[in-house]
């Protein structure tokens, strides 16, 4: 039985964190004081150990526009596990600054359950989302340059697919015409941009295994079709090896530590809602390698990042997860119920048991892929007892284990009833057989089918008649038997973000189905989903500001 640690009340010397994983000085490359990377050669060497390793899984229900506290309950139930003495490593996905200038603010956690260096990760960290960018962008801008200088392979500007992508939320980038001011300055096209999350590149490099396998996707990624409908790849506009060289250091899982201590490996960041919403494979595996328990998380709710993190990521890399923990909090519950935003502090059990409906959605699309849920019950300052007892009962009558917790308030201590659980249901590796939704050789409109009816409740799927030819060029060049990863509003379980609760007897409507070929998936697009972010009406970048060299208002 692990002897239980004393933790530290501050950060330790990121070496030392490094050497609770066994590293050797020379597989970590820092970068600054605090922040680092691992070599390849860190995962090669902790392949080694004899002993499996098991992952828990960390996703959500529907959640409020502020979110549930995912990455917090991650940080820490990993702070728990580790305060057991158990082997721990966290591996999350790296904050976009979309959301921190945009209606979140920060992705580090929060309270005491929270990453260091919380500022620095947030703002460009170790620089992977600027290759990234920087990669994509590369692409784009050779894709013009070929149609400008004679386009040989006789890319139809038309059909041009490759967009570009930023790091921010400008909706006013969404759809614009490039090559505008004369015949020196490129071929008039429509274009537009995405946000980094959603940028294949990052897509890509979450999903590849290896440098070879990120060379093998890049080559193959469409950037659009020529006159006589013939797919034209990155590969053959010779932008593969250029991209490989700008994303060379992005490759490298980024190592840094929780406020307790317990190592992190924060790498890769698409988003949930517009693509497949999970870290990446390297630093799954490298975590796998070096610890005995990897607590990883996919959100925005279960719907949309824990059902691609089975049906694309575990499918594609082989992965096994050993327990699922379902974050909940009585303020979604009560949105979910019928309050209004405005109202949530409030006390009202009655809203919360209305608002139940949704917990159990969530609860039954797990089954869906042999698992039994563990309940997370973050609890808010504003929660009364009352409150929390009813979801107490009903977790109970459910027969579904569920801890309260306070890490937000208390660290890893606020989290050890959450870890003593998770110990108790996870199970051995090996043990369990991992079945996906849907065999990626059925028909595209029967995968999409499956995951609407299946984690969504929906009764029918709809597609507008731009997604009608989508599928027919999709069959037609043979990209049918790639997965479905589904662009869909997090704010709701249908493809409405205003229908709160457990819709019922709906209709998800297909607005477009787009081909990533490199990443090795298809995007469905549905309701209003874009795939560009807005700024809300009062911007979270009014109140962040540079005093006397500290950034403030990032972190709430």
């Amino acid at each position: 039985m692990p002897t239980p640690i004393s933790i530290a009340p501050s950060a330790r010397p990121l070496p030392e964190v490094a050497a609770e994983l066994g590293l050797e000085p020379d597989e970590l490359v820092m970068f600054g004081r605090d922040k680092g990377k691992l070599t390849p050669s860190a995962r090669e060497r902790g392949r080694r150990r004899a002993n499996g390793a098991r992952l828990v899984l960390v996703s959500a229900i529907t959640p409020t526009p502020a979110g549930e506290g995912k990455t917090t309950t991650t940080i820490g139930l990993g702070d728990a596990l580790r305060r057991r003495g158990r082997s721990v490593c966290v591996a999350l996905r790296e904050p976009s600054l979309g959301p921190c200038f945009g209606s979140k603010g920060g992705g580090t956690g929060g309270g005491k359950a929270q990453l260091t260096p919380a500022i620095d990760i947030n703002l460009h960290f170790n620089g992977d989302f600027h290759a990234i960018t920087a990669a994509h962008n590369l692409l784009a801008a050779v894709v013009d340059n070929h149609i400008h200088r004679g386009n040989a392979l006789g890319l139809d500007p038309r059909r041009t697919l490759w967009r570009r992508v930023m790091d921010v939320n400008d909706r006013a980038l969404r759809s614009i015409i490039s090559g505008l001011g004369g015949p020196d300055d490129g071929v008039p096209r429509e274009a537009g941009f995405d946000i980094t999350a959603a940028s294949e590149v990052m897509a890509m490099l979450c999903l590849s295994e290896s440098a070879e396998d990120l060379r093998a996707r890049l080559d193959r990624t469409l950037v659009g079709f020529t006159y006589d409908d013939h797919p034209v790849t990155a590969g053959q506009l010779k932008a593969t090896g250029a991209m490989l060289a700008l994303l060379r250091d992005a490759l490298w899982p980024n190592l840094v530590q929780t406020l307790e201590g317990t190592p992190a490996l924060v790498h890769g960041g698409p988003f949930a809602n517009i693509a497949h919403g999970c870290n990446s494979v390297i630093a799954t595996r490298t975590a796998l390698a070096l610890a005995d328990w990897v607590i990883t998380e996919a959100g925005f709710g279960f719907d949309l990042g824990a059902e691609k993190f089975f049906d694309i990521k575990c499918a594609s890399a082989g992965l096994e997860v050993a327990s699922v923990v379902l974050v909940a909090t009585v303020r979604a519950l009560k949105l979910h119920g019928g309050a209004k935003l405005g109202d949530l502090a409030k006390p009202d059990p009655k809203a919360v048991a209305r608002g139940l409906a949704n917990l159990d959605k969530h609860i039954e699309s797990i089954a869906c892929f042999g698992r039994h849920p563990i309940i997370a019950l973050n609890r808010f300052g504003s929660d009364s007892d009352e409150e929390v007892a009813v979801v107490r009962r009903h977790a109970t009558e459910l027969g579904v284990p569920i801890a309260v917790c306070d890490h937000f308030a208390r660290g890893g201590a606020g989290a050890d009833d959450l870890a003593a659980l998770v110990e108790e249901h996870s199970t051995e590796p090996g043990t369990t057989h991992f079945g996906p939704l849907y065999d990626w050789a059925s028909p595209v409109p029967d995968k999409i089918r499956t995951v609407a009816e299946k984690m969504y409740g929906a009764r029918d799927v709809l597609y507008s008649r731009e997604a009608r030819q989508d599928l027919k060029l999709i069959e037609r060049h043979g990209f049918a038997g790639l997965p479905v990863c589904i662009a869909k509003t997090q704010s709701s379980l249908s493809d409405d973000p205003h229908r709160r609760g457990r819709p019922r007897d709906f209709e998800v409507t297909v607005r477009r189905i787009h081909v990533a070929s490199g990443a090795g998936f298809l995007i469905v697009v549905t309701g209003d989903i874009v795939r560009m972010p807005g700024l809300p009406a009062v911007p979270r970048a009014e109140g962040i500001d540079l005093i006397d060299g500290e950034v403030t208002g990032l972190i709430v």
